[in-house]
């Protein structure tokens, strides 16, 4: 597999090759340009981060969305890019995505195999934070995010999703 990075126009047509519909592709266009403008201003902070990686993992992280719109869509979105021959690196950013991650239990009770779904790496929480930002392909604010979470009592997942916001936040300067 090689660890070259797609560009913009693979990802787009890649998306298009999956059948993603015309919102999921606006969706996912409005993530990347928040996460690539993000990544623009930690990096201009003098920490490494990863902007074309973003970029391209940005426009790719709901690329499972052509199958399903449960959160399985993170799974199967990460099988797509590995039988796409995408790095790893993608592959990750498209699996811990969802919210601010999966925890095991959470990954258990929907019957994903054992794994890490939770974003680590800089370039993930990007790209995490983005998505939670963007309601269809307008910016929002992180609140509506959280108020759905915790309508779904999904409390500990509403709260994963705050500190994450924090934490880039943080990075690029603007202080809870």
């Amino acid at each position: 597999m090689s660890e070259k990075l797609t560009s913009r126009q693979e990802a787009l047509a890649l998306l298009k090759k999956h059948d993603c519909s015309t919102q999921i592709i606006k969706h996912c266009m409005a993530v990347a340009e928040l996460a690539l403008k993000t990544a623009i201003i930690i990096q201009g902070r003098g920490i490494p981060v990863d902007v074309h990686l973003v970029e391209i993992s940005a426009l790719l992280h709901d690329i499972g969305r052509s199958k399903t719109h449960t959160v399985d869509h993170a799974i199967i979105g990460a099988g797509i890019a590995k039988h796409s021959g995408l790095p790893e690196s993608i592959i990750s950013i498209i699996k811990r995505h969802v919210g601010a991650g999966i925890t095991p239990d959470e990954a258990k009770k929907f019957g994903w195999k054992k794994d890490v779904y939770i974003p680590i790496a800089l370039e993930e929480k990007i790209v995490a934070y983005a998505d939670n930002l963007i309601e269809k392909s307008k910016l929002a604010s992180i609140e509506i995010t959280i108020e759905k979470l915790i309508k779904e009592k999904k409390i500990e997942a509403a709260n994963r999703v705050r500190k994450l916001d924090d934490e880039i936040n943080n990075l690029i300067g603007i202080k809870s």
